[in-house]
């Protein structure tokens, strides 16, 4: 295995505490008798463990060798591989490195690992590559990495040499990308020693459109919007207004969910993070991804002023912003930025003599969003309505649509009134209590 790993040229280990870089590390010291059986065993088995921890977390199975040596080529961001993202697969020089490297990883992929395991009297690779994993909920694992894994480990397993294994890899990164962006849907910011980077969100709702009652005009021109982004033609930043619980945040994630594979991400990001948006616009704006910077519940109080970096951003500085980003907020209020009498009064109030132009300035960022769509309280009828398409999808819920509507009532009038949330935690009580 070392010496296979030292003949590696575009994917040439840059991370010395990779499971495949240290795995070669031990292996050398084997051949060449540097190290103690107990001591090379010991090694070997930390890194089992790290493999198996992997294998956990993204529901690996069957192969686990297999498997990571897949996830290792997926998540390789180089030159190359960025390259084949973009591009595709295409005629150039570079495919020879790219052959002769994946010739060495289909080598390892059908690497012999009983040598090493009579010689120490383990057995840990034999069990891992005929693995039975215990099943799991999609909550406890990444099941979208998962599929995604194990479905190019199986093309490269059937590959007969390595013109072929670069024929797989190049269509998978053409299709879904490179690293961490390409295998997931949605990030938040995390802060690592005073810089940014985006870490995955990795159990994102799996809500859809359909699951929606109602709002059709809202959900469609959400829709066309995000259509024309994807498709490269002009679209708009969008706000999404109005009462709590009708559906503003579910239509966001169901848009990112409906556009995933054809390559939408979603970045949601808060308040307090706002000065860091120019950074993480610059982490993506190279990539052949389409962006949407997520802002959930936004609003400002009168002494926020944080609104001022966004207004930045969405107008755009010395550098323009990049045609792969869009925000999407969502807000209870229509204007986003609280206002008081005081604002509005230019003679009672004589200590800012331009307040009238401080007002405009705090209104005007709503303005910045080219497309505002309103998500209003339903009507008794359309909540009555929501709450009967919702029951439908519940075989277990029986009773008659007199009896829904009118326990629906008798729980609104307690837990907040109509609302499509209200109406979805009806049916989940309902459910639960059929079931």
């Amino acid at each position: 295995m070392d010496k296979l790993l030292s003949n590696l040229i575009i994917y040439r280990q840059a991370n010395e505490e990779s499971i495949l870089s240290r795995l070669g590390n031990i292996f050398e010291r084997f051949h060449s008798g540097a190290d103690t059986p107990e001591h090379l065993k010991n090694d070997i088995f930390t890194e089992i463990r790290r493999l198996l921890e992997l294998a956990t977390k993204y529901g690996f199975d069957n192969n686990l060798w297999h498997n990571y040596l897949t996830y290792f080529i997926i998540t390789n961001e180089n030159p190359f591989s960025f390259t084949y993202e973009k591009t595709g697969k295409q005629d150039g020089t570079v495919n020879l490195f790219a052959e002769n490297d994946f010739s060495i990883f289909k080598k390892l992929f059908d690497y012999d690992f009983s040598e090493i395991e009579k010689k120490l009297d383990i057995n840990c690779f034999s069990i891992i590559s005929d693995y039975k994993a215990i099943p799991k909920r999609e909550q406890i694992y990444n099941k979208n990495v998962s599929e995604k894994v194990r479905a190019l480990s199986r093309e490269i397993e059937a590959a007969r040499n390595g013109s072929e294994v670069l024929e797989a890899v190049s269509g998978f990164y053409k299709s879904h990308g490179v690293g961490t962006l390409g295998l997931n849907k949605a990030f938040r910011l995390k802060y690592d020693g005073g810089s940014v980077a985006l870490s995955p969100i990795t159990n994102m709702e799996k809500v859809m459109l359909s699951d929606l009652v109602g709002y059709e005009l809202q959900k469609n021109a959400l829709v066309a919007n995000t259509e024309a982004f994807i498709s490269g033609k002009p679209a708009n930043n969008v706000l999404l207004y109005g009462d709590s619980g009708t559906g503003k945040s579910t239509s966001i994630k169901a848009i990112v969910n409906k556009y995933y594979d054809r390559g939408l991400r979603m970045i949601e990001i808060y308040k307090h993070q706002f000065k860091d948006l120019s950074t993480v616009i610059s982490q993506v704006k190279n990539r052949n991804y389409k962006f949407i910077i997520y802002m959930d519940d936004l609003s400002f109080e009168d002494n926020e002023t944080e609104y001022k970096y966004l207004k930045a951003i969405i107008e755009g500085g010395v550098e323009t912003k990049p045609d792969n980003v869009l925000i999407y907020a969502t807000s209870n209020r229509r204007h986003l930025i609280k206002e008081s009498f005081k604002d509005r009064n230019d003679t009672q109030y004589q200590e800012d003599i331009h307040r009238s132009e401080t007002v405009e300035e705090k209104l005007s960022l709503v303005n910045r969003f080219g497309l505002t769509i309103g998500y209003l309280k339903p009507s008794k009828a359309e909540f009555e309505n929501i709450v009967l398409e919702l029951a439908r999808k519940h075989p277990s819920i029986s009773a008659s649509d007199e009896e829904i509507i009118a326990e629906a009532h008798k729980w609104e009038m307690r837990h907040g009134g109509i609302s499509g949330r209200t109406a979805q935690q009806f049916v989940n009580h309902l459910s639960g209590k059929s079931e």
